[in-house]
């Protein structure tokens, strides 16, 4: 993806937001034929000088055109991520939009896992969890760090990863975020 379709991705999550506020939102770019396609997509939302996490939802599937996807992501993290509180308007100006375009994900082995380039999903007996990217770089994890802390997301318990049981997927991200 281009970094004018990233941008066009951006404002696309955020006028979702704010056409649910009801607040202006902004100019879109040109709807390329890339936009049409169907990816995996996540937005997460910040919010302040320290750019707290305030909502983080997507789609690993490619359930919609990823101009779809990340309308409805950013929908789905501004106001219904359980975690929080839904957004407020008061809160919308004060907000930061990250969109993650990800690759398709497939079988990774714990010791192909590189930090800041592959994001994981861990499956087994009924429970999954998933963790963008850049996440570990967020946190300063290694690799180890990494899949443990994929377990306590996906509510399994620690070292869960190195069983035979479990499912781990890797993928990369194309990330695009709002300037500062």
């Amino acid at each position: 993806m281009t970094p004018a379709e990233g941008r066009t991705l951006l404002a696309i999550a955020r006028g979702a937001v704010a056409s649910r506020l009801g607040v202006e939102a902004p100019a879109v770019g040109e709807l390329t034929a890339t936009l049409a396609e169907r990816l995996g997509v996540f937005v997460t939302l910040t919010a302040g000088a320290a750019r707290e996490l305030r909502g983080c939802v997507g789609f690993v599937e490619p359930r919609h055109p990823v101009a779809e996807g990340a309308a409805e992501a950013a929908q789905a993290a501004a106001f219904r991520d359980s975690r929080f509180a839904p957004v407020t308007r008061a809160e919308y100006a004060d907000l930061h939009f990250e969109v993650s375009v990800l690759s398709r994900p497939e079988p990774i082995t714990a010791e192909a896992v590189a930090i800041g380039i592959h994001g994981l999903i861990l499956r087994q007996g009924g429970r999954s969890g998933l963790l963008l990217p850049q996440v570990p770089g967020e946190h300063g994890w290694g690799r180890e760090q990494f899949l443990e802390a994929l377990c306590r997301k996906s509510g399994l318990p620690p070292g869960a990863w190195r069983s035979p049981a479990a499912e781990l997927l890797g993928f990369t991200a194309q990330v695009f975020e709002e300037p500062s």
